[in-house]
């Protein structure tokens, strides 16, 4: 893997959390489909919350926004709450506020701190 593949890793844990780590870059040109699955399934999955860890994320354009919104939008209708944790690049951090997307997510410092939301 090169650093600028996307990679997504998923782990559940005991107690009803899906951490889903993503690294490199989220843009058209890298696939964004191992995410939007891993996103879909933690979702339905009726677990208690879902972290998306984008601390490793270092690049992300309007494709990667889009899949995180209808991620947000499919936990909204299943109940489960979805927080993005960073710390996140500039680049990626920039992308939720030019665009104005900021509020419709909870963002977390760390995975730690999303934990206890």
């Amino acid at each position: 893997m090169t650093a600028d593949e996307l990679h997504v890793v998923v782990e559940p844990t005991d107690d009803g959390v899906v951490v889903i780590r993503v690294r490199g870059t989220l843009d058209g040109w890298s696939g964004r489909s191992e995410l939007v699955e891993a996103l879909e399934d933690a979702a339905g999955s009726g677990g208690r919350l879902t972290v998306a860890d984008l601390s490793g994320l270092l690049f992300a354009d309007s494709t990667g926004l889009h899949a995180l919104l209808n991620a947000q939008q499919s936990h909204a209708e299943t109940g489960v709450p979805l927080v993005l944790a960073g710390p996140l690049a500039t680049g990626v951090r920039r992308l939720f506020e030019v665009s104005g997307t900021s509020g419709a997510f909870t963002f977390a410092e760390t995975v730690d701190a999303a934990l206890a939301c």
